[in-house]
């Protein structure tokens, strides 16, 4: 989302740190030059006007002034504002409360509420809570049907609404429901429209007064930009909401709205959406997101992916593989399964520290296509030539490409580069370095 800001940003900042000084002159062409990043980016003008006063006021100072390298300490300021503006710290959901606490999730139609509901469900789960779906959007049957198969398909228990039901008994009831399952959460998803009236909030208002939620998340699409910030402080003044969850996150839109709805509205996003699976919903962290605006990467977040995927039990028997150079194709297919689940490798790559600002990262998009290709190589080979590639003939290689859709050529390139990557991996256990920058992944 905030590639094209990070390019910019980084040429601005590339222009500063190439004072040996800076005055207020460079600083202020320098800022010039963000400025015109951010408003291109989509944030609120108002933000962006407060933002580039405080980062001059700060540059301007004696921190900056009697510094060694004053281009980087810029660079540190900014990403101290970028922090701030986007509330600094993570807000997690308000749970206190007698159990089932209600959380309401609120918003438009189509910014993605039902799937978000579902979603965070799963999120919930992880932390040892235990969720109750209620679909209470009654004007669309395929709502109330959507939450229902997510509710089958997590194994979370669903409310059963029927759309001749009143919106408002329906939370109530579903909470008595919830505390009979055994349930300490109860998520409402609430209804929504194309575009904001009085008869939705007159209906979301009895519904807060009716189950008095401990939390109310507004759903809004990052891909509309200022729209989501407008819409945000409309729900706001009327519900006074506890936070934000940013559907679409993945996508391209410029990022107007991650940086501007905490200082419009005063609330926290809370959590972002980062794809269309159901583990694709993560808390969000103002200075994670600050650091991969200036592509600094995020490898926090990297580590919590890999560590809601990667089961301990297996990493240790893969180091120990690794170690006494046993490393097969089976383990390489599963490993490569594991990593698919963290997310695109491009979005990864975008969490390595310093990798986005090398040149030919610039534009990166990995084929993921290629992986399938891959997996299915691989898949098309008996357990035991997974096991030992070398007794891979020709006739077999042919055989292998026919029932995987691939080509022979594709088939002699993967079993290349991993023999290629078992002679880096046997030199890198002795201790050597030799050959480590030739990369890991055998395609």
């Amino acid at each position: 989302m905030f590639d094209s800001l990070s390019e910019k940003l980084e040429s601005a900042f590339k222009r500063l740190r190439g004072h040996g000084t800076l005055t207020e002159n460079n600083i202020s062409e320098g800022l010039r030059d963000v400025r015109m990043a951010l408003l291109e980016a989509d944030v609120h003008f108002k933000v962006v006007k407060q933002f580039i006063a405080d980062i001059k006021e700060r540059s301007m100072g004696q921190e900056v002034m009697s510094s060694l390298t004053p281009g980087q300490q810029v660079v540190k300021i900014v990403n101290d504002e970028l922090t701030r503006l986007m509330g600094g710290r993570h807000e997690g959901l308000n749970l206190s409360g007698t159990h089932p606490v209600p959380i309401m999730m609120v918003g438009l139609q189509g910014s993605g509420k039902t799937t978000t509901s579902g979603k965070l469900a799963v999120l919930l789960r992880k932390q040892g809570r235990k969720p109750y779906l209620v679909p209470a959007d009654v004007y669309r049957p395929a709502a109330i049907d959507q939450l229902q198969k997510l509710g089958t398909q997590l194994g979370v228990p669903v409310f059963e609404s029927r759309t001749d039901m009143d919106p408002v008994m329906i939370c109530q009831q579903a909470r008595v429901a919830a505390q009979k399952a055994g349930c300490d959460t109860v998520l409402l998803d609430t209804a929504g429209r194309l575009h904001i009236d009085e008869a939705l909030m007159a209906e979301l208002k009895s519904i807060k007064e009716a189950v008095r939620p401990t939390d109310i998340l507004l759903v809004a699409d990052a891909m509309t930009g200022q729209d989501a910030v407008n819409m945000a402080q409309a729900f706001n003044d009327a519900l006074d909401i506890g936070g934000v969850v940013l559907t679409k996150m993945d996508g391209d839109a410029r990022g107007g709205a991650a940086l501007s709805i905490k200082s419009i509205t005063g609330k926290p996003i809370k959590f972002i959406g980062v794809g269309e699976k159901l583990n694709d919903l993560e808390a969000f962290h103002p200075d994670r997101m600050a650091s991969r605006i200036l592509g600094m990467g995020d490898v926090l977040t990297m580590i919590e992916r890999a560590q809601s995927v990667v089961d301990a039990k297996q990493a240790a028997e893969l180091e120990k593989k690794l170690r006494k150079n046993q490393f097969t194709l089976e383990d390489f297919r599963n490993q490569m399964v594991q990593v698919r689940k963290m997310g695109s490798l491009t979005d990864l790559l975008g969490m390595i520290p310093g990798l986005g600002k090398l040149k030919q990262m610039k534009n990166l998009e990995v084929d993921e296509k290629e992986l399938v290709h891959i997996e299915a190589i691989i898949n098309s080979m008996t357990p035991q030539e997974r096991r030992q590639y070398n007794i891979i003939n020709g006739s077999r290689r042919r055989r292998i490409a026919a029932g995987s859709g691939t080509t022979v050529q594709d088939v002699n390139r993967l079993l290349k580069n991993y023999t290629q990557v078992m002679k880096m991996m046997k030199q890198f256990t002795k201790g050597g370095m030799r050959g480590l920058g030739r990369g890991m992944m055998p395609f």
